[in-house]
Order: structure tokens, then sequence, then C-alpha cells
């Protein structure tokens, strides 16, 4: 018999946003046999939130499990009053922890959290720095890696590292997209060659301050906006260094793109990074927010390419482990 979930997230890939988990592993469970419904597509807040209770209600006699998308800002509160209705209605959901500012939510909204996590049947997280934060308050949390479809990246070994750096995210003040110029600026009189590729669609305004401060101070620095998934993986190829400048993060996929095509990975040391990608194994680490430590990662891969050849041969096997056909038995142990 096949499985019935009904996925609540943030479904906005076609109204210019990122994907999220709901547009990977809803297509991907699918392609399984699992009949899957969505909700969550509407592009107000408001509009989104009524369109997820409505979903719950509608498809209460259909569903076997309701699969709830859970992050840790304004949308936290969708999957908290979702999984309220579920437990009413007696429907088994699951809890899927992405937001990479959670153990926050968990300390500021406690009792919430308490009655979200222990009403459900089970609560997963893509991180082992969720999983580790959240056992640790007592919760029981089942790891499953965000998967991708290796085969879809062709592996790159860049003999020599050119300052050329690419940028793969939301323009949210949370990923720190500023911090991105900023470097080029830093880098440029040693590098006049130093470039910088931003790919991703505005969210809060970041985009125009970085525009902003790349005119004004005349910085090599192209902004592509939103690309699908083919076209980023095709530019990439011109790029030698994945810069992720983040301030929260919780298991970004594109850390794992980067790493499959062969672009070595430096990113700030922060939430469930540490866990993803190791110092001088899979990739390199810096402080949050520091401008002349992210610089000098940069120029050790573009002087040491002995160094960068290692981190990225590393990378590839590492994240070849994150394989939806590895993945997909994860999922198929819960869901039958």
């Amino acid at each position: 018999m096949k499985r019935k979930i009904l996925y609540i997230g943030n479904k906005l890939a076609t109204k210019a946003a990122t994907p999220t988990g709901i547009d990977t592993l809803g297509p991907n469970l699918v392609k399984e046999g699992y009949l899957v419904r969505y909700a969550g597509t509407k592009a107000s807040k408001l509009f989104r939130f009524f369109e997820m209770l409505y979903a719950i209600v509608k498809n209460k006699s259909w569903v076997d499990y309701v699969l709830i998308d859970t992050y840790s800002t304004q949308n936290f509160w969708f999957a908290y009053y979702s999984g309220m209705l579920c437990s009413f209605l007696s429907i088994p959901y699951i809890p899927i922890l992405h937001g990479g500012n959670l153990p926050g939510r968990l300390k500021s909204n406690p009792e919430s959290c308490k009655r979200l996590l222990n009403k459900s049947f089970l609560n997963v997280s893509p991180s082992l720095y969720l999983k580790e934060v959240f056992e640790k308050e007592g919760y029981t949390v089942q790891h499953i890696p965000n998967a991708i479809a290796i085969e879809r990246y062709t592996f790159k070994m860049r003999e020599h590292i050119r300052p050329k750096l690419l940028w793969v995210r939301s323009f949210a003040s949370i990923y720190n997209p500023l911090l991105a110029v900023k470097l080029v600026e830093e880098l440029q009189a040693e590098f006049p060659n130093v470039e910088l590729c931003m790919v991703g669609p505005e969210k809060d305004g970041s985009l125009r301050i970085c525009k902003d401060y790349a005119e004004k101070n005349n910085l090599p620095v192209r902004f592509t906006g939103k690309l699908s998934k083919s076209s980023w993986i095709e530019l990439s190829q011109g790029y030698d260094i994945f810069i992720n400048t983040t301030h929260f993060d919780n298991f970004p996929v594109s850390i794992l793109e980067a790493m499959a095509l062969g672009l070595p990975v430096i990113s700030t040391a922060v939430g469930g990074i540490p866990y993803l990608v190791t110092d001088h194994v899979t990739g390199l680490l810096v402080e949050e927010n520091t401008v002349t430590k992210f610089s000098e990662q940069i120029k050790d891969l573009i002087f040491k390419d002995l160094l960068a050849q290692e981190i990225t041969a590393n990378a590839r096997l590492m994240v070849e482990n994150c394989d939806w056909k590895n993945v997909k038995n994860l999922w198929h142990k819960i869901l039958f």
C-alpha cells in the first residue's frame, strides 16, 4: 500500500524564493512511490498559514503522516499550530528541524517546543548539531541528512586556485551577504583579478545593501538573482572558492552541492556548520563576521594548491554519503 503524505512547509520556489526542504524531499518521496500533497504555497504569510491548517483538516481522512518543515523564525508558529491541529485530529506528524537558530527558540518558547515535539510521531533533524542540542534537552530526534542527487554534480579538481569567489544563498541579513562583498574589498589590493559572484533572491533588503556597497566602492561583484539549479551548477565551473558568510546556519544544502562540485568551502563556524565541515579536512572554518580572518583563509587556498586539492577530495567522499540512494532508506524505515 502506498503511504500518503501531507507535506507542510514554505513551498515558494516558483515565487522566486530559494528552494527549501519541501521542494527537494517531497519530489524524492514521490519518486519512491509515496503519494504526496503539499500545503504552503501562498506568498502571503497569513494566507499560507490558513492554507496549512485547512489542508490538515481537508486531508484528515486521507493522510498517513504529516511532515512539517520547522524553522526558527516567525515560521516556527506555522509548525507549532499545524502540529497542534494534527494532534487534536489524531494524525501522526513529523517535525523536520531546519532552523539554524532553533536552539534560541528552545530558550525563548520552551513550553511551545515541548508541546510540538513531545506530541509528534517522531522528530527528524538533517543536522547532527540540532540533534545534539535537542537531545540534551530531553527530546528524541532521528538524524536524516538533507539529500542531493550526486550524479547531477560533476566533480572538478582545481589544480590552481584563483581569487574567483562564489556565494549562493538568499539575500537575508542572517546570512550576512555584505561580508562577502567586503571580502572583495579586502582582497583587491593583493589580488587585482579578484571576482565575486552572488547567486540568490532578495529576501529582506540585503541585496540592495550589497549592490549599493559594491557600486560605491567600485567592486567586481556580479549579482545574478535566483538561478535554476542547473544554471548555477554550470556557472560554478568558472569559480574556484565557495564562501558561506552566515550568522546562523544548520545544514545548508548549498555547501553539500559546492563540495560535490569540487569547490573548496570556507564558512563561518556557526550553528551546525562544524558538524558538516571539518576544519582543514573537508573545508575551512572561520569566526563569524571576521573579514581579515576570512580573507586569510582565502589566501591560504590560493597559495596552497595541495591544501585545496586535499580538502575538496575529502569533501566529495563525505558528501557522497548524502546521496538520495542512501538517505531514502532512512525515510523508508520511518514511513513504512
